[in-house]
C-alpha cells in the first residue's frame, strides 16, 4: 500500500530499520524496570519497607500506566515498521501494473459481490455504474487525483487534464459544481464526482455530505452554502446561468473516497499554532459523519503531496491518521504528485479497495412480499375495474327489464263487430233516426252496416286508473296475454228485435 517509490536509504536490514524506529520513536529507549535494587543493606531494605508499604498502591498504578504505555508504544512501533515495509513492497510489486490495471478495466458493477448468506447477483440492486465521492478539505488534491486516476488508464500519457486544477486559492475558486469523470474516458463502469472542497464549519459539512449521501449526486450541480458570502454567491449563480448544463439525471453514491493533504496533516501534528491544529479536529469531525459509512466499511482515506516529504514522515502522517480516525494503514494509501510505475500501482490499489467495498455494501432488492404485492396491485386493480363495469351493466339491465315489465294502462274495451247488410224489407220504409253523434258515447259497441243506420249500446266506461292500480301490477308475458285476450265476435242479430226499424209504428 501507499505511493511513491522509496528511496536507497530504506532497506529491510535490521540495522538501518531500528535505527529509523529509534529517530522517530526515541521514547521506546527508556527502559522501564520491575524488579528492586539487590544492592541495598538489610537495613535499608527494612527502613524503606514501610514507606513502600504506604504508596503500594501509588506504585501499582504507576506500573501498570508504564506497561500500558509501552505496549501501546511497541504496537505503534509495528505499525510504523509495517507502513515501511511497504513501501518496499510496493516497489516491488509494480511489476505487475498491467495486470492489476486490466482487473480495473474489466470490471463491470456488482462483478465483485460474495455471494454469501444465500444471496446472489439477482437478489441485489446493482446500479448502471458505480458512483466514487471524493471528498475532502481546500487544497487536499481532489482535482489533481481525479487527473491522475484517468491518466493512469489512458494510452496518451500526454493528454490534457480532465479536472480543473487550482494552485491558488486565493485567486481561483475552486471546485463548486458537482463534475463526473468516467473511468475511463467512454466507460460506463465506474465514475468519480468531484466536489466541492470542505468548509471549516462543520454544521455546513453534515448538511453538504447528508444531502448528497441521501438524494444523490448530480453533474453540473451548483453547490452553495449558507455562509457563503452574497458577492460569492451572486457570481456562482451568474456561472450557473451563462453554463446552464446540470444533467437531470441523480446517481446514488456507492463509496467514499476521503482526501488529504499530507503537509497540512503534519503542520497539525508538530504545530503550536490553533489555525494548524484545526485542520485534523475537521478532518476527524468530517469523517465521523455516520452517512459516510456504508454498514460498518468507513471511506477509503487518500493522503496527497507526499512527495513534498520524507518517507519518514509521510509514514509517521499514516500512523497518525489511523489512530485518528480509527482505520488500519492498509486503509490509508500514500499517492503523491509522482509519475512512476509505484504510483499507479498504488492508484489501482486504491480503486480496487474502493469497488470491491461498493460492490459488498449494495443494497439489496425488495423482500418477496413486496415484489408481490407491487406486481398483483396492476392485477387487483384491473379487476376492480371489470367489476365495477360489470355492475353497472347489470344495474342498467336490471332498470331496462323493470321498466319492461312495468304496467301498462289496459287498451280501451271497444269492440267492432261488423255486421251483414238485412234483407229489403216487405213493407213500409220508414228513414230511421239519425244516430246520436259518437262523442255523446264515450265508450260504446259500434256496428257497422252497409247501409247508413246503426245501432249503438252503451257499455259501461271503465274505472279510473288509480281506482284500481293494484290489479295492474307487472305479470309475465304470457299471463298479460292471456287476461286481455278479445272474446270471438258474436255475428247472431236479433231480427225481432229490430224489425221496427223498416216498419215503422203500424208493425206494432
Amino acid at each position: 500500500m501507499g505511493g511513491g517509490t522509496a528511496p536507497p536509504h530504506i532497506s529491510s536490514s535490521e540495522d538501518s530499520e531500528e535505527s529509523s524506529l529509534d529517530v522517530e520513536f526515541p521514547e521506546l529507549s527508556l527502559e522501564f524496570s520491575t524488579h528492586p535494587r539487590k544492592d541495598c543493606s538489610s537495613a535499608k531494605e527494612d527502613d524503606d519497607s514501610e514507606v513502600f508499604r504506604g504508596y503500594g498502591d501509588v506504585g501499582r498504578r504507576i506500573y501498570s500506566n508504564s506497561f500500558d504505555f509501552e505496549a501501546n508504544q511497541r504496537r505503534r512501533r509495528g505499525v510504523y515498521r509495517e507502513v515501511l515495509e511497504s513501501y518496499n513492497e510496493l516497489r516491488c510489486r509494480s511489476e505487475n501494473l498491467e495486470e492489476a490495471a486490466s482487473k480495473i478495466l474489466s470490471y463491470y458493477p456488482g462483478a465483485w459481490i460474495e455471494e454469501v448468506g444465500g444471496m446472489k447477483l439477482s437478489d441485489y440492486d446493482v446500479p448502471k455504474t458505480t458512483s466514487l465521492l471524493l471528498i475532502g478539505p481546500k487544497v487536499s488534491g481532489k482535482s489533481s487525483l481525479v487527473n491522475k486516476i484517468s491518466r493512469v488508464f489512458e494510452d496518451d500519457k500526454f493528454a490534457p487534464d480532465r479536472a480543473q486544477v487550482s494552485y491558488n486559492t486565493s485567486v481561483g475558486d475552486g471546485t463548486y459544481f458537482l463534475r463526473e469523470y468516467m473511468i475511463p474516458r467512454g466507460s460506463s463502469s465506474f465514475c468519480l464526482y468531484d466536489t466541492r472542497s470542505l468548509s471549516d464549519d462543520s454544521s455546513a459539512n453534515m448538511e453538504m455530505l447528508t444531502h448528497w449521501m441521501k438524494r444523490g449526486v448530480r453533474h453540473g450541480e451548483l453547490v452553495i452554502r449558507d455562509s457563503d458570502s452574497p458577492i460569492l454567491k451572486t457570481r456562482m449563480k451568474c456561472k450557473a446561468r451563462q453554463h446552464a448544463c446540470s444533467s437531470s439525471g441523480i446517481r446514488m453514491v456507492n463509496f467514499v473516497i476521503f482526501v488529504v493533504n499530507g503537509v497540512s496533516i503534519l503542520k497539525s501534528m508538530y504545530g503550536d499554532d490553533d489555525v494548524e491544529k484545526q485542520y485534523t479536529e475537521m478532518v476527524a469531525s468530517t469523517f465521523s459523519c455516520p452517512f459516510l459509512l456504508f454498514r460498518d466499511d468507513k471511506p477509503v482515506i487518500v493522503v496527497t503531496h507526499g512527495d513534498l516529504l520524507s518517507i519518514s514522515d509521510r509514514a509517521r502522517v499514516r500512523v497518525h491518521l489511523g489512530e485518528l480516525l480509527g482505520v488500519p494503514t492498509k486503509q490509508i494509501f500514500d499517492i503523491p504528485e509522482s509519475c512512476d510505475q509505484a504510483t499507479d500501482l498504488a492508484i489501482v490499489d486504491m480503486l480496487h479497495y474502493s469497488l470491491e467495498h461498493a460492490d459488498r455494501n449494495l443494497p439489496c432488492k425488495e423482500r418477496s412480499s413486496s415484489k408481490v404485492f407491487k406486481k398483483s396491485l396492476p392485477a387487483c386493480l384491473f379487476l376492480l375495474i371489470v367489476l365495477g363495469i360489470a355492475i353497472i351493466a347489470a344495474h342498467i339491465n336490471g332498470t331496462g327489464s323493470h321498466m319492461s315489465h312495468m304496467p301498462h294502462a289496459p287498451p280501451p274495451n271497444v269492440s267492432m263487430h261488423c255486421v251483414p247488410p238485412p234483407p229489403p224489407p216487405s213493407a213500409h220504409m220508414h228513414r230511421a233516426p239519425p244516430p246520436p253523434p259518437p262523442s255523446a258515447l264515450p265508450s260504446a259497441h259500434m256496428h257497422c252496416a252497409s247501409s247508413s243506420s246503426a245501432q249503438t249500446h252503451p257499455v259501461p266506461s271503465p274505472p279510473p286508473p288509480g281506482a284500481h292500480a293494484h290489479k295492474h301490477r307487472a305479470s309475465p308475458p304470457g299471463a298479460r296475454a292471456h287476461k286481455h285476450r278479445a272474446s270471438p265476435p258474436n255475428d247472431h242479430i236479433d231480427w225481432n228485435s229490430i224489425r221496427y226499424l223498416w216498419l215503422g209504428s203500424d208493425y206494432d
